[in-house]
């Protein structure tokens, strides 16, 4: 995991790894830490160019991330395709 600085600036930081490795009904909870989590972006970048196969990452579950894959195979870059993503969010947003 190349350039992962981000990782200490991660919500998760002092969670219990376990939790986040979470299965059904657990993994609402998982998810909840990566809601006002500053690194989400890069946290699920992350996940998504390395295909991590397991666990909550940037707040979504291996089967979303999964379905995501499948749906944009096409994606070299998850953190470029998700950087422009919140950008255009922000801009929608001003007005």
């Amino acid at each position: 995991m190349a350039g992962t600085h981000w990782i200490d600036n991660a919500a998760c930081g002092d969670s219990n790894p376990d939790d986040l490795f979470a299965q059904m009904a657990q993994q609402k909870q998982a998810k909840a830490i990566c809601d006002a989590c500053a690194v989400r972006i890069e946290c699920l970048a992350e996940a998504l160019d390395s295909r991590i196969e397991f666990g909550v990452w940037g707040g979504m579950t291996e089967r979303e991330r999964k379905a995501l894959l499948n749906r944009r195979p096409d994606v070299t870059s998850w953190r470029t395709v998700l950087d422009q993503a919140h950008e255009a969010f922000k801009q929608s947003r001003v007005g």
